[in-house]
Parts: C-alpha cells; sequence; structure tokens
C-alpha cells in the first residue's frame, strides 16, 4: 500500500497548486496550499507537513531562503524545490539547503507525484547541507531546456562526493565545462583541476604525461617530472578523450586507480595520490570493448556515475540563449556589444549545429568581430553559416513538409480505392497544428503573447487552441 503524508506546496500561481493540489490528493495525501514565504511560515506550524514543495520565486522573497533551517528543526521533513530559474546555480543551491528534490519548471507531474512518494519512503531527513559559501558566479554552463535539467541535477548530487564521473557526448557539447563544474562546486574546489587530452599526446608519451617520468628514462628526460597524477594532488584529472588511449596505458591507469598509487617511467618507488577521476569521450566505449580496443574492467571504474550530454539539435531551446550569452562574453571581452534580430535568431533555431555548442560560440564571436551593425540580421547570419547549412528562406525544409502533407493526403484520400475520410481538412490541422503550437511556444521561452504574435494570431485564439487538441500550457511552461 502506497504511503501517503501531509503535503505543503508553496507557489504564487494558482493554477499550479490547483493542479499539483488535486493531483497529490488523488494519490491519498493531505494538502494544504500557500503563496508566500509568510504563509507558508505559518502552516508550517499549524499544518507540520512532511513534504514541502516550494518554489523559488515568490512575492516575499527568495523560497530558497529559509528552507536549511526549516529542515533542521523538523529533520523528518523532506523538501521538493520547484524553478523556473532553470540554471545550474539554482540546482547547487537546491542541493546546499538540503532539498530531497529539485524539478526545473516547466515539471512533469508524474514526475513530481513520484518524487512525493520516494520522499515519503525515505524519512530519514534533509540531506547534510553542502558547505557555505560555495562559489555561484561565471557557471560555466548554460542552458535551461529538460535536457540540461539532467545534467544540473546530476551534477548537484555528486558534488559532496568523490565518486568517478564519465561525461558522454559529442564533439562540442562541453564535455570540459561539466567537469570545471563539478570540481570547482565541489570538495575540492581549492585544491589543483589537472586536464589532459589523451588524443592530443603521441601513444609513446601518453604514460610519461599521466605518471611522470624519472631522469634518464628515455632521451629528453633531463629530469625528474611529476605527471599529472601528482599534479593533480587533492584535485581532480579530467581525462579527455579517454576512448583514444591505448590499451597498455589503459592497463596502467586501471592499475593506479585501483592501488591509488604512481609510478613514474624509469621509477621504482610509487607515490601515493589522491584525486577525482572525471573522464570523458564522444566514443561509444561498450562498441570498443566489443573490438577490444577499450578494457571492460577499466570501463566499469570510470563509469560509476555517467553524465549524457545532449547535442545542441536536441536542446533547440537553447540555441538562442547560448547566442546571446556568448555574444555578451564577446562585449566583456573587449568586442562591439551585438544583438539579435528576431530573424536570425529563428535561423539560428533552424541550423542543426553538427559543431554543437563551440560552433556556436565561434560563430558569435565571428559576427561579434566582423559585423558593422549593431544588430546581428538573417542574411549576415547566412554568410557566417556553412554554404550548404540553410538554403534561402528555408526552400527545402519547407519543399520536404510540402512532400509529406501531399503524400499524407494522397494516403487519406485512398487514392484509387473511392473512398475518402470526410473531416480530411480537421484530421490534417490535428497533425499539424499542435507541433506549430508547441514548437512556436518552445522557441519563445514559453511567452504566450510572443508566440501569438509569431502565429499571427490573438491570445485569446492560441489559449483556446491549446484547449481543443488538450494541449495544457502549465505542462508547456508552468511558469507563465
Amino acid at each position: 500500500m502506497a504511503v501517503t503524508g501531509a503535503v505543503l506546496v508553496v507557489d504564487d500561481d494558482p493554477a499550479i497548486c490547483v493542479v499539483v493540489g488535486e493531483a497529490l490528493r488523488r494519490q491519498g495525501h493531505k494538502v494544504k496550499i500557500a503563496g508566500s514565504i509568510r504563509e507558508r511560515t505559518a502552516l508550517m506550524e499549524s499544518f507540520s507537513p512532511d513534504i514541502l514543495i516550494t518554489d523559488v520565486m515568490l512575492p516575499d522573497g527568495d523560497g530558497l531562503d529559509g528552507v536549511a533551517e526549516i529542515i533542521e528543526r523538523k529533520p523528518d521533513l523532506n523538501v521538493i524545490i520547484l524553478s523556473a530559474q532553470n540554471t545550474l546555480n539554482t540546482a547547487i543551491r537546491a542541493t546546499e539547503k538540503g532539498a530531497f528534490e529539485y524539478l526545473p519548471k516547466p515539471f512533469d507531474l508524474n514526475e513530481l507525484t513520484r518524487a512525493v512518494a520516494d520522499a515519503l519512503g525515505h524519512r530519514t531527513g534533509g540531506a547534510d547541507a553542502a558547505e557555505p559559501g560555495l562559489p555561484h558566479d561565471g557557471l560555466p554552463l548554460v542552458g535551461r531546456s529538460p535536457a540540461m535539467q539532467e545534467v544540473y541535477r546530476t551534477i548537484a548530487r555528486v558534488l559532496s562526493n568523490d565518486l568517478s564521473i564519465l561525461v558522454l557526448g559529442e564533439s562540442g557539447t562541453g564535455k570540459e565545462l561539466v567537469a570545471e563544474a563539478i570540481h570547482s562546486l565541489g570538495q575540492r574546489r581549492t585544491r589543483p583541476f589537472v586536464a589532459i587530452n589523451m588524443a592530443a599526446i603521441p601513444r609513446e608519451l601518453i604514460e610519461a604525461e599521466l605518471f611522470g617520468y624519472e631522469k634518464g628514462a628515455f632521451t629528453g628526460a633531463h629530469a625528474r617530472t611529476a605527471g599529472k597524477f601528482e599534479q593533480a594532488q587533492g584535485g581532480t584529472l579530467f581525462l579527455d578523450e579517454i576512448g583514444d588511449m591505448p590499451m597498455e596505458a589503459q592497463t596502467r591507469l586501471l592499475r593506479v586507480l585501483q592501488s591509488g598509487e604512481v609510478t613514474t617511467v624509469g621509477g621504482s618507488k610509487p607515490v601515493r595520490v589522491d584525486v577525482r577521476i572525471i573522464a570523458a569521450t564522444n566514443k561509444e566505449l561498450p562498441r570498443l570493448i566489443e573490438e577490444n580496443r577499450f578494457r571492460q574492467d577499466l570501463y566499469y571504474r570510470l563509469n560509476v556515475v555517467p553524465v549524457s550530454l545532449p547535442p545542441l539539435r536536441e536542446r533547440r531551446e537553447d540555441v538562442i540563449l547560448l547566442a546571446r550569452h556568448f555574444l555578451d562574453r564577446a562585449a566583456q571581452d573587449g568586442l562591439p556589444r551585438k544583438a539579435l534580430s528576431d530573424d536570425a535568431a529563428q535561423l539560428l533555431m533552424a541550423y542543426h549545429w553538427p559543431g554543437n555548442v563551440r560552433e556556436l560560440q565561434n560563430i558569435m564571436q565571428r559576427l561579434a568581430v566582423l559585423s558593422r551593425e549593431n544588430v546581428i540580421a538573417a542574411d549576415m547570419l547566412r554568410h557566417a553559416l556553412p554554404l550548404d547549412a540553410m538554403p534561402a528562406d528555408h526552400a527545402a525544409p519547407a519543399g520536404q513538409l510540402a512532400q509529406a502533407v501531399r503524400e499524407w493526403t494522397k494516403r487519406q484520400l485512398g487514392v484509387g480505392l473511392g473512398q475518402a475520410d470526410p473531416n480530411l481538412h480537421d484530421n490534417l490541422l490535428a497533425v499539424i497544428e499542435p507541433i506549430l503550437l508547441q514548437e512556436t511556444l518552445a522557441s519563445v521561452d514559453g511567452n504566450q503573447i510572443r508566440a501569438a504574435g509569431l502565429l499571427g494570431i490573438n491570445r485569446n485564439t492560441l489559449r483556446k487552441k491549446l484547449t481543443d487538441y488538450g494541449l495544457d500550457p502549465l505542462q508547456l511552461r508552468l511558469s507563465d
């Protein structure tokens, strides 16, 4: 039988409170609602909840303020944080305060009810808060898409331990930025962060670079030199492109990870090392294992906590945010400040970004230098993108859509079979229009007024269409 309890929901959006409250009541929980920190404080005493669900941005302050003190007073209480500020900073702050779970908006209602059930089953008190004073400014990771929220939540959960991390993702997705974030926010942030790229070092020198070498160990070894393990003592060692490491070096790396000791090339006395290992690769390591090009036991040693970085084409909601971030950073570095026009922003969203975030950054820096105008227009952007990146006026995608509609219509008409659905027009709209509404809302970060403007309809019409198609605006953008 499912465990039920008392839940206090704190959010200044009445619609969210209604939806969440009813969902939890259907699960058998006793629910109270508050719209501010003041109301939350009053109900904490009179209601005495088992679970506190609170938004961050509340009318009278920051919903995270006071959470650590609440948990200290009520150690059996578990806290679930909701926030439309979908940044790594918010995820870290929630973890610091001792939150049981952090859910970025828009959240999945089923995921929230599962989190409540898990928290009631847990009931061992809040997690130990991290040390106060962690740096939050200038965090390297940018993005608010659902895919990035999973990355942020994983990072937040590994900061208080030294488990090995394996960062997976295509080239240019920001794997080293994830490693830097884990190091700079974790317990080893005052110690060195040392990175080594396996693909950039000649195979015969990898062991010397990693483990160091003694004087005379090989031609050109004029003095004892510490390897990357010793250089990272007490801190973090980032092993980039681990899939390119030679098998013989893999064997020695595994031995070091098992023993915690390094022996230099040409040396005989082991040196004790204490480092956290974060590895990264854009290769499929299981396939390399099948091909006997990567050690399975090393894979298990490195892949304790996997972090999968999505390619930029799977997080299109973040493209404009990233582009503006790179333009702002270029201005901070002394380049002319530039803005994006709406048509340029739409073109950025439509491009497939094979080079991922790194490609976007390079293009924004190039335009910041070369563009003579203060506003970057679509025509300027087309010149900066590869020649085959985007046909003028998106002709190819439009042609593909037209062909798909033509084929769909023929199938629905049952050409040659003497049959046709009398609701053909409505059926076609039911296929296309919900996608159009969802993607347009996503492109403007859920702003219904801007979405209606792009669609050429008024906001009331947009709301009616969302209702007609059963598209819940709270699921599309709970913070709207």
